[in-house]
């Protein structure tokens, strides 16, 4: 590359453990900084970061986050952002508000949607059409639509942080780092605090990004294939008309304690009297630019917390002061990182033994000195996830910019944390030369650290009444300080909004955002190659892909095998398979072994309708994988595992379903809409019903009467978990699913056919039919919150529908159209969506974080009405298409390539069956919405509803409904 663009070569480096080439860059004319990471990924990653320090707790940057993509100078549309994700190939498309930076990262396999993607994101950080509408719509904004109405607060932003503060990890998480550092930004909350949102003016507003959003504060990361010449051109097109600011993005460092400080906080626990505390004991560390020693943090992160088994998280959890272990970990992505850890479900008066137990726990380890086993298992594990840099169905490239972003959003050098070979090699050399460093880490950052914090939250049934009664007050008190003349601009300005946000963009606005062409997708499926055969009775599927050497090995039992009165245990089996130790090794010793041995054992449940018949399929799946010379010692731990788990451990077992109650309540705020598709879908379909006993509410009612049954009637338990081993474990009724280059697997077939072969046969292969109480009931779900979980569904199955591709491409029409403008942009929910399961035919409208609940209903029922007015030209139709195939050519690294083939397999949808839906997408007309219509007619008539939200809720909508509407259940 010869022309630089207007750059200057700042550091070049070769990164051979993530076969890359870096180069940063600096532009010369703004002082803008580009790290080109190149390779042979098509998964391209762009992104661009700005340094955005919140001055109070107003959300300002969250609110310029969401703001910035509602218009630009190129793209004239009220949402480029969601007119991309109608029309994109994005394998990633979002943006993130942190505590310190603003990051907007895209991704996409496609070149030509690569740079369309980055061309509307750049437009909009610096050329956003944010105005005082904007602001009212995303941020906050007085709502009064006649003058003698109750005026309320509205706004997306503001929603969402209401949801977000009914979260009492989430509020816990806050207080926690802004007890740590009071003194400096990280005493402010950037996302928002609800009662004080409404302090932010438009001043402010434009300020902010008149400030911030410049090319000198701009830190830009590209990854992958694509040109890098191409990637210099690119930005030099936009930071050319800008000249260099001398912008003060300097984050102050907190002032260190003389002595550790408490805060004690109470959140909603609603009318719940068993409602427990939670607490967090934290201390501040050093500045992140010490490569090497971030990482040995990270490597006693794992140590300390990683693992049922590790030392720090067992005391915590064999203590029985608590149910779960929570905080937050190491935290390396602010100015000065932080490590923290606690307990939820404690009793408030035990606050001080939790904090003590935390303390002593890590004064013993550092004078006493941590079990080598344990050291080798954390190096081992870290060092695997490493080079496998298996970051699911997140983009790779995304993961190395969050990374580079640690130490480069305070002028350090953007590449080392992402060259690990060299800090993981020093780190190694110390251990290998007797140095005690990880206990020299707890010495120095946590035993000797007198900047230490401890935040309780308690329980207090106040809260929310005293929340409401703050914003009733304020709002009246603004109402009182208004003219007529006022009152009426406010009305005025509410009409005028509405206009704004129902007035469609004009065809011409719409044409200016770039989209792919028909032409530019591609009309045949992606086929995963499967082998299928039998060994020693067992079926082994292969599947033959790229691992780099590593071996993905998933062992299925046919969940069918056990009576239907098992089926709330499913995940509590599967959790005591792993983390009860086995007749010769206790957990602790067991969990080493897999830390050393391979790079992880997980357990999984999957349950589906199958395609083409009534028929369901359950199973349970324990997940290895390790490198080819770990192999033997993968099988043979899951052998192990299989043959030898020992259930006769009463705490253990109680443990273990204390610390899953307390993850499934804890989830009930930041993942209602979860819970409520659960309980809906669970009325109609066997496979939901499962997932919903093993997942949902009902498995925290289940969870909460076994701990009175564990404690006194431990036998049956114990009986239970053993019948089901010996109901499951037998080859003729399981799975063997495995995704490895074939070379390789010719070198581990005949060891995985010895793993078979001594696995019992029993000879039973006849599987129970489950046949539960399944009848539509409207539920209303009670938890403390300030938002709702609104749903409404049923089985279109029933309704007479016929599975068709053209569903997908009218439902992403409907998510990102009707219910994006009326449940999102005017009714103020964080999001609303509309879902389809084709295997079970199961669809359903859903909200979250909605301060609606009757109003989203009536939104949901005027989709029927939406689509019968709809008028789409062709080409419209094709954008809408383009999109839906993004969605569904969704990108896969190798082992989950191979586990979606078996679950295909699995439920009886093949190749020729998907290539016909995608002709179906390919061939969607108008005639296809008009008759959708027509269903959804039925799924008013017909439908179910299940909503989660406040009991005061709940009883509204039935009272203004018919007292008999919802069904309440208090969950919380």
């Amino acid at each position: 590359m010869t022309d630089l663009h207007g750059f200057e070569i700042v550091k070049k480096q070769e990164i051979p453990e993530i076969n890359s080439q870096s180069t940063l860059y600096r532009h010369i004319k703004t002082g803008a900084e580009v790290l080109s990471i190149e390779n042979e990924d098509e998964n391209k990653v762009f992104g661009v970061s700005f340094t955005t320090p919140p001055e109070d707790s107003t959300g300002l940057p969250h609110i310029m986050e969401h703001s910035v993509l509602c218009g630009s100078r190129k793209y004239p549309v009220k949402e480029p952002f969601i007119e991309l994700a109608k029309t994109s190939q994005s394998t990633f498309l979002n943006a993130m508000t942190f505590s310190d930076k603003t990051m907007y990262p895209v991704a996409s396999q496609n070149t030509q949607d690569f740079y369309n993607l980055l061309d509307v994101y750049m437009d909009s950080v610096f050329y956003p059409n944010i105005t005082p509408e904007t602001l009212m719509q995303e941020g906050w904004h007085y709502e009064l639509e006649n003058d003698d109405d109750e005026m309320v607060f509205k706004g997306v932003v503001f929603n969402e942080m209401k949801g977000a503060y009914s979260s009492p990890e989430g509020v816990l998480g806050r207080y926690t780092e802004q007890a740590l550092m009071p003194e400096t930004i990280y005493g402010n909350d950037s996302g928002g605090d609800p009662e004080v949102i409404p302090d932010l003016t438009y001043d402010q507003f434009k300020k902010f990004h008149e400030t911030y959003y410049h090319p000198s504060n701009a830190k830009v990361f590209f990854y992958g294939d694509d040109d890098p010449g191409e990637r210099l051109r690119l930005m030099d097109e936009y930071f050319k008309d800008f000249d260099k600011q001398d912008i003060d993005n300097t984050i102050a460092t907190q002032e260190r304690f003389d002595e550790p400080v408490r805060t004690v906080v109470g959140y909603d626990a609603g009318d719940n009297e068993d409602a427990k505390g939670m607490m967090t004991v934290s201390w501040l560390l050093d500045d992140p630019f010490d490569v090497e020693n971030m990482f040995a943090l990270e490597v006693l992160e794992h140590v300390l917390l990683g693992t049922p088994a590790s030392p720090l998280r067992k005391a915590l959890l064999e203590s029985g002061l608590g149910e779960n272990v929570i905080g937050g970990g190491l935290d390396t992505q602010i100015r000065q990182m932080t490590f923290s850890t606690g307990m939820k479900g404690i009793e408030v008066d035990t606050a001080d033994r939790v904090e003590t137990l935390i303390i002593e726990t890590l004064k013993s380890l550092a004078e006493n000195g941590i079990d080598p086993a344990t050291v080798e298992a954390s190096m081992n594990t870290v060092e695997f996830s490493l080079r496998e840099a298996n970051t699911g169905r997140f983009p790779r490239g995304l993961f190395m910019f969050i990374n580079a972003c640690s130490t480069w959003n305070f002028g350090g050098d953007p590449i080392a944390p992402i060259a690990f070979e060299a800090p993981l090699n020093a780190l190694k050399e110390r251990i290998a030369g007797g140095e005690k460093v990880f206990e020299g880490l707890i010495e120095k950052y946590m035993v000797g650290n007198k900047h230490r914090s401890t935040v309780l939250l308690k329980p207090d049934s106040t809260v929310r009444e005293q929340q409401e009664a703050r914003e009733k007050d304020r709002l009246g008190q603004a109402r009182d300080a208004m003219s007529e003349e006022e009152i009426k601009k406010v009305v005025k300005q509410t009409v005028e909004l509405k206009e704004h946000q129902e007035t469609p963009d004009s065809p011409d606005a719409l044409a200016t955002v770039p989209t792919l062409t028909i032409n530019d997708l591609d009309a045949e499926i992606k086929q995963i190659a499967q082998v299928e055969e039998t060994l020693h009775g067992t079926k082994v599927l292969f599947h033959d892909q790229p691992t780099n050497g590593i071996a993905y090995v998933d062992v299925g039992f046919n969940l069918f095998a056990v009576p239907q009165a098992f089926v709330p245990y499913i995940p509590l089996f599967s959790r005591a398979l792993l983390e009860m130790g086995t007749e010769t090794e206790d957990y602790v010793k067991l969990s080493q072994r897999i830390g050393q041995k391979t790079g992880g054992i997980s357990s999984s449940s999957f349950h589906s309708q199958l395609r083409n018949t009534d028929g369901t399929v359950s199973h349970l799946f324990l997940r290895g994988k390790a490198t080819m010379e770990q192999a033997d010692d993968l099988l043979a731990i899951i052998d192990d595992i299989l043959k030898t788990t020992n259930f006769d451990n009463q705490d253990r077992f109680k443990q273990i379903v204390l610390r899953r109650k307390a993850s499934l309540e804890s989830g009930l705020v930041p993942g209602g809409t979860g819970f409520v598709v659960n309980r809906l879908n669970a009325q109609f379909k066997l496979s939901s019903w499962i997932s919903e006993q093993t997942g949902g509410v009902s498995q925290i009612f289940f969870l909460r009467e076994l701990i009175n049954q564990i404690e006194n009637d431990w036998a049956s338990v114990m009986e239970t978990l053993v019948s089901m081993r010996d109901h499951l474990l037998n080859r003729q009724t399981m799975l063997v699913n495995v995704t490895l280059e074939d070379a390789n697997w010719q070198i581990l077939k005949p060891r995985v056919a010895a793993f078979i072969e001594s696995l019992p046969a029993n000879g039973v292969t006849s599987l129970n039919t489950w046949v539960p109480d399944m009848a539509p009931t409207n539920e209303g779900l009670s938890i403390p919150a300030q938002v709702n979980y609104v749903g409404l569904g049923t089985d279109l199955f029933k309704l007479g529908y016929d599975r068709k591709g053209s569903t997908a491409v009218i439902l992403n029409l409907i998510r990102t159209t009707w219910l994006w403008e009326m449940v999102r942009v005017q009714g103020g929910a964080y999001g609303g969506f509309a879902t389809y399961d084709g295997g079970s035919g199961m669809f359903s409208f859903l909200s979250y974080r909605d301060p609606n609940l009757l109003g989203t209903l009536e939104n949901y029922h005027k989709t029927v009405d939406f689509l019968r007015s709809l008028t789409m030209s062709q080409d419209e139709i094709n954008r809408a298409i383009v999109g839906t195939i993004g969605n569904m050519d969704t990108y896969q690294l190798p082992d989950a390539k191979g586990f979606s083939a078996m679950a295909r397999h699995l439920v009886g949808y093949n190749d020729e069956q998907r290539q016909q839906m995608r002709d179906q997408v390919f061939g969607t007309t108008l005639e296809d919405f008009k008759a959708f219509a027509d269903l959804l007619e039925k799924v008013n008539e017909q439908g179910t509803v299940v909503v989660m939200g406040s009991k005061d809720a709940l009883e509204d909508a039935n009272e203004k409904r018919g007292g008999d509407f919802l069904k309440i259940t208090k969950v919380q």
